[in-house]
């Protein structure tokens, strides 16, 4: 394979697609080189358990792809997406059959809430409002912010804890827990600095564009990515394992959707040793376990806000989403940790036969953990949905081991890219005014483990394509 290209990209992820997909619309020769047979990284749908019965192996909701910026802007709907909007984008059960739901219009939510009503609206509804100026700030890396006043607004509510946020804006445990539901999604403990902002990001997007997913599975996403991107002249070479930068064709650029681990692997980059020593002590977070079930009827959640919702987040005091999110990171586990479980066929009739449903769910665990988790996340479900375990037809189970196996960006189980506490959030994979190049100055990264981290959102690959285009053709 002798032709030259201005820019190869390794990783068919969603974010070393939409780092193909910007170049090659700057009418530059691009091709994206994947080592598995399928391509889509996390972002794939496979039947796991039984025939007929579509489960997303990775990612699952995805409302920051629907809510990116850059795929926004892509007509993906041409290329087969089709997007399913659950009638509740979350919900919260509490162990006496209520349950917080949070609904697109803040408002509504807030009437739940008691007590919390009013600080429930003061939080949420300027962000919602003033979303369109914070999200090209917030989804790159830190530099000077086109919107500073509201940036720093923002900042002020998302840089302390989880924890601290709640116990400030809520008097009441259930609105406090219901907080933590969205927060938990960082995988860091909720009392670790910036946690805030997981749940301030997620609920916010949950107002303003709901959390959807592809209809027919997630591997959708990815397909109509692909489709686009192949119509506008782009390729794509599957099974293709690169362990070294001359098994690649001649190219002006190198873009890697690897995190730091992977990247270090791979010879003839010619990196400075000092570079590979900062990139080396790069941080992964904690992993997770998860589980697909294959079920007679949809789960039997006690209270019907939870039977309406997309995703349900399972975790019934303070003390026990505390206990869980804290211990992972002790390299220990509760017996009743926060779950985060996802049903889409109750809303999309092509995940399942007829009559049938699908389940997907999982925990976080201590990274690199290869422990059964599946009974305890069971009987969490089984609390709020009592008669969830008799609808269980098969199941299937990976560790964190196992989804590292599945996709290599998943170091140890961390669906994140890396850890996103503090000192990774806006720095990652290194302190370095460039997140995305490298010493070798074709070399760039654009995984997850860069600006804006973890989620299917493609920015990271935007933005990363973005700084090839301004280095080398412009």
């Amino acid at each position: 394979m002798s032709l030259s290209y201005d820019a190869i990209i390794i990783g068919s992820g969603s974010n070393g697609i939409s780092a193909a997909i910007y170049l090659q619309q700057k009418g530059l020769k691009t091709a994206i080189f994947e080592q598995a047979a399928t391509p889509g990284g996390s972002t794939r749908t496979q039947e796991l358990t039984l025939p007929g019965f579509k489960h997303d192996v990775g990612s699952a909701i995805l409302p920051m792809g629907f809510g990116s910026p850059f795929l926004r802007s892509l007509p993906l709907a041409e290329h087969g997406l089709e997007w399913i909007f659950p009638k509740i984008p979350y919900a919260h059960p509490f162990t006496d059959g209520t349950a917080h739901a949070c609904y697109t219009d803040i408002k509504k939510t807030a009437t739940q809430l008691g007590d919390d009503e009013a600080s429930y609206i003061k939080l949420f509804e300027p962000l919602v409002k003033d979303w369109g100026k914070l999200e090209n700030d917030l989804l790159g890396p830190l530099g000077i912010p086109q919107h500073p006043f509201d940036f720093i607004k923002f900042g002020l509510k998302a840089l302390p804890s989880a924890k601290l946020l709640a116990r400030h804006y809520f008097k009441n445990e259930e609105s406090r827990v219901f907080f933590y539901g969205s927060a938990a999604h960082s995988t860091l403990p909720l009392n670790s600095l910036a946690s805030a902002s997981f749940g301030l990001v997620l609920s916010t997007m949950a107002h303003k564009y709901n959390w959807p997913f592809p209809k027919g599975g997630a591997q959708n996403f990815i397909n109509s990515m692909l489709s686009y991107y192949t119509s506008i002249g782009g390729e794509l070479h599957l099974e293709k394992n690169i362990t070294q930068l001359d098994e690649l064709p001649e190219s002006k650029t190198y873009l890697f959707d690897l995190t730091p681990k992977q990247l270090l692997k791979i010879k003839g980059t010619d990196f400075s040793s000092i570079y590979r020593k900062r990139m080396d002590s790069f941080k992964y977070g904690a992993g997770v376990f998860k589980v697909d079930w294959a079920l007679s009827k949809p789960i039997p959640f006690t209270n019907e806000k939870c039977r309406k919702a997309g995703t349900v987040h399972i975790g019934f005091s303070e003390e026990e989403m505390e206990n869980s999110e804290q211990s992972i990171h002790q390299e220990n586990m509760t017996q009743t940790p926060y779950v985060l479980v996802a049903q889409h066929s109750i809303f999309d009739n092509t995940r399942a036969p007829e009559g049938q449903h699908t389940a997907w769910a999982y925990c976080h665990v201590p990274n690199g953990n290869t422990e059964d988790f599946s009974k305890i996340i069971e009987d969490q479900i089984e609390r709020a949905a009592p008669g969830f375990k008799d609808c269980i037809l098969k199941k299937s189970t990976m560790n964190s081991v196992q989804l590292h196996a599945f996709n290599p960006n998943i170091i140890g189980g961390d669906i994140n890219g890396g850890k996103q506490d503090i000192t990774q959030l806006f720095t990652r994979p290194i302190v370095k005014l460039s997140p995305y190049s490298t010493p070798n100055l074709k070399i760039y990264i654009c995984s997850s483990s860069t600006p804006p981290g973890g989620g299917v959102h493609g920015m990271c690959g935007y933005n990363a394509a973005r700084k090839v285009e301004k280095d080398h053709f412009q």
